[in-house]
């Protein structure tokens, strides 16, 4: 899901109350959540396991294998759709031919609408003709066979520009949207992280430039950008619905035949709803294809425009579900507690989801092949999470730790209601399950196939230390570099939030920003098998390392979701000399407002 590209479309997901805590209970729950202070000065570090995985995650991998059936055999995995219920029969099929055990799809509740495309084409007929690269945006309904229709040019910034559209869209395909010139690319599309880049992203550092970088905005920040931009969408929908358009055509973002498609080209958010379902077929085309017909519309020139969009509704309710699966723990004091290792399932549709989130979701997996090839005998229990509804909202991993660890309210005030779970506020205190204090720690990797370049410490500083001393006999795989800092956007956020440490991998970017993260390019051809591999084995060290401690992972105080506003209020009289304002009391007397 992580894209920093999106980050103005709300497709990044949130930071929430990772590093809250107030001064309420602040004791209470620091007991409640720490673990106990003898956290030993040095890690006690099984070399020879690390040969062993070294030498199966490099000697005998199987991840390419996992690549190929996943990305060609069964392709894109929108959530709630039949590709996605084979991905999850799939998974399970796998881990349970590997040997884990209690294997098993865990149900998360009611999504909504499952949907595939069968097929969409689009092209220009006159004044030229042109086959233009396209796809259908996810739950768009079907064109009902192909049609041609003049194309008109719509571009709405705010809701008055409506108003010069009227009467003049019935029976037409609108191009909706703006012309955009794409700048020269300046910079490598693949790139690795260097000694610089590692060293900014260890420094500690809080602006507004890093934050994004991390894939990190406060909540505010995401509901103006989804009020402002998702909200438009819906409301043209709903106005080109009722003028009569027949299709509505909008461009990708990305340039060079990359062809993004996500919920920012849907016509709104929540349309794998039926309630909100598109009242329109919705395509997206390259930048170029789009360009090209807006500026011959823009010089009065008339275009038609044929389009097919073969698109299939599977079900008005359909349910998410988890492939979950374990490596027993064998010691009889630990076996109970848990270490996580996950990613997600489920992808976009444009390509075959190979980098977003399929590289992670394979790694995950051969992390579990290779443990239990070596028959490693873990203290305690190993167990994988392949979450789906990540790309929606974080459904299956936040539906996990809801069953499992632990909750807290959202705000159901009006205006955040209008806006997704994962934006909205918390209004209320964590209630925590009691299988709280079993887990140990939760891994994820959702930044595309890069390999492991280190970790994210997600500001829990007792946990730099152990990391340091796992990765120093990993220097030659260039993982060096553990920060403190926050990351956001993914499946370790759910458990972080809870106060479980969750974790994010730094990984070398590759092109996942530019080029394949939401967009057709996102396939088997932009994984690099050694960068797999090498992440698989760095990954299958950090879990066994965490189920063979003695102590369970150090964790930070437990958050207080409930005092999310009110640490956040401006503090009261700390101007000299501002003049405080007055309201008129019952009795139409002024009295200070007391702040």
């Amino acid at each position: 899901m992580a894209r920093s590209a999106r980050l103005s479309v709300v497709a990044c997901v949130l930071l929430f109350v990772s590093s809250l805590w107030g001064v309420q209970n602040k004791n209470k729950n620091a007991n409640e959540n720490s673990l106990p202070a003898d956290q030993p000065a040095s890690e006690s570090i099984d070399l020879n396991m690390y040969q062993q995985i070294r030498d199966e995650g490099f000697h005998h991998p199987h991840i390419m294998e996992y690549a190929s059936a996943l990305f060609d055999g069964i392709g894109p995995r929108l959530t709630g759709s039949p590709n996605m219920k084979r991905a999850n029969e799939w998974t399970l099929a796998q881990l349970a031919a590997m040997g884990c055990s209690n294997v098993h799809l865990e149900d998360w509740g009611e999504f909504g609408m499952g949907w595939q495309q069968r097929n969409t084409w689009i092209r220009m007929v006159s004044p030229d003709t042109a086959i233009f690269i396209a796809q259908a945006t996810p739950w768009s309904p079907a064109t009902n066979g192909a049609i041609t229709a003049s194309a008109v040019a719509v571009n709405v910034k705010e809701e008055k520009d409506f108003d010069q559209y009227k009467g003049k869209l019935a029976g037409k395909i609108v191009f909706l949207g703006e012309i955009r010139i794409p700048k020269p690319a300046t910079a490598p599309l693949f790139t690795r992280y260097d000694d610089k880049e590692l060293t900014d992203i260890f420094q500690y550092a809080w602006t507004d430039d890093d934050l994004g970088k991390q894939h990190v905005l406060p909540l505010d920040a995401m509901e103006a950008a989804f009020n402002k931009q998702i909200d438009l969408r819906v409301k043209a929908a709903k106005f080109l619905a009722d003028e009569k358009a027949l299709a509505v055509i909008v461009p990708g973002y990305d340039s060079g035949g990359t062809l993004n498609d996500d919920t920012g080209s849907s016509l709104g958010w929540f349309v794998y709803l039926r309630d909100h379902a598109s009242p329109l077929p919705v395509a997206t085309i390259a930048l170029e294809n789009f360009g090209r017909v807006s500026r011959l519309l823009t010089a009065n020139v008339p275009v038609t425009i044929e389009m097919n969009e073969d698109t299939v509704f599977t079900g008005d309710h359909e349910h998410g579900f988890d492939t979950i699966a374990e490596i027993p723990g064998t010691d009889p004091k630990l076996k109970e507690q848990v270490v996580m290792v996950g990613g997600h399932l489920d992808s976009w549709i444009a390509g075959t989801g190979a980098t977003d989130d399929g590289a992670g979701a394979i790694i995950a997996m051969e992390v579990m092949r290779i443990l239990a090839t070596l028959h490693a005998q873990p203290r305690r229990t190993i167990r994988v999470g392949l979450w789906s509804g990540e790309e929606q909202g974080l459904f299956g991993s936040t539906g996990y730790v809801k069953a499992h660890f632990g909750s807290f309210p959202y705000s159901t005030t009006p205006e955040q209601l209008k806006v997704p779970e994962f934006i909205r506020k918390p209004a209320g205190p964590l209630t925590l399950k009691p299988e709280h204090k079993l887990i140990s720690a939760y891994y994820n990797i959702d930044n595309g196939g890069g390999k492991i370049r280190g970790i994210y410490a997600q500001e829990n500083n007792a946990i730099v230390p152990i990391f340091e001393q796992w990765i120093a006999p990993l220097k030659d795989l260039d993982v060096t570099t553990i920060s403190a800092r926050l990351t956001g956007s993914t499946d370790h956020m759910p458990f972080d939030e809870v106060g479980i440490p969750g974790f994010q991998f730094i990984q070398d970017p590759l092109d996942y920003e530019t080029r394949s993260a939401h967009t057709n390019m996102d396939v088997y051809e932009r994984l690099i098998p050694a960068d797999l591999e090498q992440a698989a084995v760095v990954e299958a060290i950090f879990v066994y390392n965490t189920a063979m401690r003695d102590q369970m992972m150090p964790r930070k105080p437990l958050p207080h979701p409930e005092l999310y506003e009110q640490q956040r209020k401006p503090l009261s009289n700390v101007m000299p000399g501002a003049v405080l304002e007055t309201k008129a009391d019952d009795t139409g007397k002024d009295n200070p407002d007391k702040k």
